[in-house]
């Protein structure tokens, strides 16, 4: 009898695989000493989680989904970023007024630290890997995307602000977090839509279908971020408005986050039933176990 199973997609070669998998430790492990630290140390922590997280999303990026797609997130991500960034410190367009403290994240340019163009490096490719999983067509990406993005920075901004690496001008923002504008979150749901945007027309040009299959650390990374920066608001940074941004935050990436779990938990069934039904249809056209 001919089998006519489909053959399993080949798996990566085991350093691929392992490759992201070092930096992506690297940057929680330092994420879990951050509340431990203060002043200098904290900062050097920061720029550590960033620059790891950065250089594990590049890693992937680069091994999975080819070198070009690597090399178009990072310019869609830091350099849009970046840009984005310059014109806001001097416009206020488009997230609002705000200032940085120039001189505790490392060198800077036009009064943007260069750390954080890499930031959104680190968090739109897991952001982006999950919505990928999620969502096939084109406009659905972009909106998980976008949404996922701003549950992101839900964390990222109180967090940022209460450390005292930037400021606003205004206020007016969310119940607790009123000190950071809602022009802000305007601004980040533009910027992100304008990068996923970019990533969806590069993405249909490439023939890796099967990358959502080996997407383990984005995927890992995005819930870390999910959960982790949560508990990491409600109970080891002690600061009274993350109480209020570790619920926002939890609610908004949940969008995504709930999905993705799902998700896992469904292919987790499929993957330890589907070897029963194969072994159960190999038993049943065994002709020893015919009667007759």
């Amino acid at each position: 009898m001919t089998d006519t199973r489909v053959p399993a997609p080949p798996r990566p070669a085991r350093w691929r695989t392992i490759l992201p998998i070092v930096p992506a430790v690297a940057a929680v492990l330092a994420q879990i000493a951050y509340p431990l630290t203060e002043g200098d140390a904290r900062d050097a922590a920061t720029v550590a989680v960033v620059t790891l997280l950065t250089a594990a999303c590049l890693v992937h990026a680069a091994l999975n989904r080819g070198l070009t797609f690597a090399v178009v997130l990072f310019v869609s991500s830091a350099g849009i970023g970046y840009l984005s960034e310059v014109v806001g410190t001097m416009t206020g367009y488009p997230y609002g007024c705000y200032s940085y403290v120039t001189d505790r994240l490392g060198p800077a340019a036009l009064d943007v630290p260069l750390v954080v163009p890499l930031a959104w490096s680190a968090g739109l490719y897991p952001v982006w890997c999950v919505a990928s999983r999620l969502v096939r067509n084109g406009p659905g990406r972009v909106a998980a995307v976008t949404v996922g993005m701003l549950g992101w920075d839900l964390y990222l901004d109180p967090q940022m602000v209460a450390d005292g690496h930037w400021s606003w001008c205004n206020a007016g923002g969310l119940p607790g977090i009123e000190h950071i504008p809602l022009t802000n979150y305007a601004g980040w749901l533009l910027v992100a839509a304008i990068m996923a945007t970019v990533l969806v027309l590069v993405d249909s040009r490439s023939d890796r279908a099967d990358t959502p299959r080996h997407d383990a650390v984005p995927i890992a990374l995005f819930l870390w971020t999910w959960l982790g920066s949560a508990l990491a608001h409600s109970v080891f940074l002690d600061t009274p408005e993350l109480r209020y941004s570790a619920v926002y935050g939890l609610v908004v990436m949940g969008v995504l986050g709930v999905p993705l779990l799902v998700s896992l938990v469904r292919s987790w069934r499929g993957s330890v039933s589907g070897p029963r039904r194969d072994e159960a249809r190999l038993a049943a056209s065994d002709p020893k176990n015919r009667r007759g």
